[in-house]
């Protein structure tokens, strides 16, 4: 039987994500269900990761056995957002079957925690990862170190600059 583990996914991706990927992000999620993930966390920060979110949400409506973890770094982090995210993210945290708060408030570092429990929590992370300096290569790299399967959506990026085996 399959721990709690490995039937966890992580998204992490670009705040710039404008939906580019939405067909491919939801079959991929498709085929990981498939493959027997059922719970799916999202760091919930503008673009790829609330998208994911919402994929999850929308796929969970066919598939009752789908599960989504809202990870918030900090209470009220939805406040730094323009109004319509913070609708959004509101939304999300309502339908969300968990949301895990790792801090109080806002501190220096916090959102480089939530990426580490994202990867520390999932056998399996999604990426929408475009090149460039920030918190989604320091995830990815992470990920990488710690071996987890990466599957990369974001097409500038090949797939063999990513070493870890492929979960299909």
């Amino acid at each position: 039987m399959k721990s709690e583990f490995d039937i966890t996914v992580a998204f992490t991706g670009h705040r710039s994500y404008r939906h580019e990927a939405d067909l491919r992000l939801r079959q991929t999620i498709e085929a990981l269900w498939r493959a027997g993930r059922r719970c799916f966390l999202s760091g919930m920060a503008i673009g790829f990761d609330m998208a994911a979110a919402e994929a999850v949400l929308e796929l969970r409506e066919r598939w009752g056995d789908l599960r989504l973890v809202a990870v918030v770094p900090f209470r009220g982090q939805e406040r730094l957002f323009p109004e319509e995210e913070q609708r959004r993210f509101n939304r999300i945290l309502e339908a969300a079957d968990e949301v895990v708060i790792l801090s109080e408030g806002y501190s220096r570092g916090v959102y480089a925690v939530r990426n580490g429990y994202l990867i520390d929590h999932a056998a399996t992370i999604v990426t929408w990862y475009g090149g460039g300096a920030g918190g989604t290569r320091q995830t990815v790299n992470r990920a990488l170190k710690k071996a987890r399967r990466l599957i990369h959506l974001h097409p500038s990026t090949p797939l063999e600059a990513y070493p870890v085996p492929s979960l299909f």
